[in-house]
């Protein structure tokens, strides 16, 4: 099972462009980030910049409408992300509690979908895809 565990640091929305974290934090986060490696579950992971560098395209009446940020109504973002592929909700949770985050930072842990929990007709769209992006 491929899990997303999403980092959300209270107080990102309002960081000004280019703000980077601090050697320390990086540092203890790349011992984490080797762990993950080393226990062979780590698939990906990035870091993001802040929402102030960002764009949002939202869709009304069918027509898309391009935001610039930061996005003041912004209760919660991302501030980067990994995946990992586990055997268990549980075993995600428990790297997630792993992690050395901060007062300030939230991890959530959402299960990637996976093609099989998908009907046939969904999986043969799927394909369809795949076969294309072959050529």
């Amino acid at each position: 099972m491929r899990f997303m565990m999403l980092m959300i640091p209270q107080g990102y929305e309002s960081a000004e462009p280019g703000t980077l974290p601090g050697a320390e934090q990086i540092k203890a986060m790349m011992q984490y980030n080797y762990a993950l490696q080393e226990a062979g579950v780590l698939r990906t992971l990035e870091g993001l910049h802040p929402p102030s560098m960002g764009a949002r395209v939202s869709f009304r009446d069918g027509k898309p409408r391009v935001t610039d940020g930061p996005f003041p109504e912004a209760k919660e973002v991302l501030g980067g992300y990994w995946v990992i592929e586990v055997g268990s909700r549980e075993e995600a949770i428990e790297w997630a509690k792993r992690c050395p985050g901060a007062d300030n930072e939230t991890i959530e842990v959402r299960q990637v979908m996976e093609m099989d929990a998908f009907p046939d007709e969904v999986r043969e769209e799927v394909q369809a895809f795949e076969t294309t992006q072959q050529r």
